[in-house]
């Protein structure tokens, strides 16, 4: 068992070999985890900024699209500092560049090694620091709690699966909790659970992804995508989304599918992680169906059964385009994934039974009535079939959609009031 910060960094040494091997396996399907290498051991060579940094670290994609609101927030409060905005995964890296082109320093964050981490500090010097979600790393922490250097962990969430996984390190663990500057917790299970693992002062500030204002342009994006793909023969062809699949559920849904026979639907598949694009392909072409890519960005052809969302940066515009979304993630046990775009933009959402990741958002929303959540494949076939025979009913849980997401909003200003500089 991992107890101290010492025996924590004597087993990642160990494993930097696998480190090293792990970057490379990636990258045999995501090029970009070539690029910027010595990033992550702590080695920089960009030009700074003459004005202080407030950092702000956001692991992949779902963490840099919640940050959007505070990096917003945080340059008007603090007009006089830059922002520094870090990640883990290349296409985190690609979303922050999407959002904030040039508006923001960014790089990778170094893996949690003391010298990697001392490097980065010494290198960006940041007047604060903001980590996302879940990212506790004890020498990170350690070091910036020893340099006097504010450090928030905010819009946290913690499963109870990963509470599970915490309470074999806890020691270490509660050491980290202990030097943050300060906590906010997304619900009042997720205070409970981080203060059980010894978290002092956990405030309870709600999901940043509330926040977050969709692009007017990515609306009308999918408004458009709705009327080429809702045509058929003269005719309104319903649209069923599969966001943010994982590895087997395309297969559940698609046998799924032709046992309940839809007449004329077009789903429409948009896989969680890019990497995964021509699996998915070669998966729908072995099974023998009709498909298009989004990336193609041709007509719809009547014959079309699937259109495979092969884009990055359009879940707004797929959740605008179709008439009901199933939220990937939750047939398997993945814990499934952020339910909060669809609503936002009047979505009818159905999950399936894995959502341990957004349990209680995603309770919220079966509560609200934005949201169905089924046992299995065939439940998300026959709830999206009763919904798509039903208008009046998407049109209903559309408008509890709405209604939810605008509920929720004020997480930014309750964790800029806790974020002192």
């Amino acid at each position: 068992m991992i107890k101290s910060r010492s025996t924590y960094t004597l087993f990642l040494n160990l494993l930097l070999p696998l480190v090293l091997l792990r970057l490379l396996w990636r990258a045999r399907r995501q090029r970009e985890y070539l690029a910027h290498i010595a990033e992550r051991f702590g080695r920089y060579r960009q030009l700074l900024p003459a004005q202080p940094l407030i950092w702000i670290h956001a692991v992949s994609v779902g963490e840099t699209r919640a940050a959007e609101p505070l990096v917003r927030e945080l340059r008007q409060r603090y007009p006089s500092y830059r922002i520094l905005l870090t990640h883990m995964t290349p296409t985190g890296r690609a979303t922050g560049m999407a959002l904030f082109s040039d508006e923001v320093v960014r790089c990778y964050l170094p893996y949690d090694f003391p010298a990697a981490v001392t490097r980065f500090l010494d290198y960006f010097r940041p007047a604060a620091g903001i980590l996302l979600e879940t990212e506790i790393w004890p020498n990170l922490v350690h070091a910036c709690h020893k340099r006097g250097t504010p450090l928030y962990l905010i819009n946290a969430r913690l499963s109870e699966k990963s509470l599970v996984n915490y309470r074999r390190i806890a020691p270490l663990v509660a050491a980290s909790l202990r030097e943050f500057s300060g906590i906010a917790a997304q619900s009042d299970a997720d205070a409970v659970r981080l203060t059980s693992l010894g978290a002092t002062a956990v405030k309870v500030t709600g999901n940043l992804k509330f926040d977050i204002i969709p692009a007017p342009d990515a609306i009308a994006c999918g408004a458009r995508w709705r009327e080429q793909w809702g045509m058929l023969n003269g005719g309104s062809r319903p649209v069923l989304l599969a966001a943010s699949t994982r590895k087997g559920e395309e297969t559940l849904l698609i046998e799924a599918l032709r046992k309940a026979d839809i007449a004329d639907l077009l789903l429409v598949i948009v896989p969680r992680h890019p990497q995964r694009f021509d699996e998915v392909a070669a998966l729908l072409e072995g099974a023998g169906i009709q498909y298009q890519r989004r990336s193609a960005n041709t007509a719809l052809a009547n014959k079309t059964r699937v259109v495979l969302g092969d884009s990055m940066g359009e879940m707004i515009a797929y959740y605008a385009a179709c008439d009901v979304a199933f939220i990937g993630g939750t047939l398997l046990p993945f814990g499934g994934q952020n339910l909060i775009e669809a609503c936002m933009v009047g979505c009818p959402v159905i999950v399936g039974p894995h959502t341990y990741n957004f349990a209680e958002v995603t309770r919220l929303a079966v509560v609200a009535g934005a949201a169905l959540q089924v046992d299995d494949a065939v439940g998300v076939v026959h709830a999206a079939r009763d919904l798509l025979a039903n208008r009046a009913r998407v049109q209903q849980m559309a408008h509890a959609a709405l209604d939810f997401a605008r509920n929720h909003r004020g997480a930014t200003a309750r964790i800029l009031d806790l974020i002192r500089l």
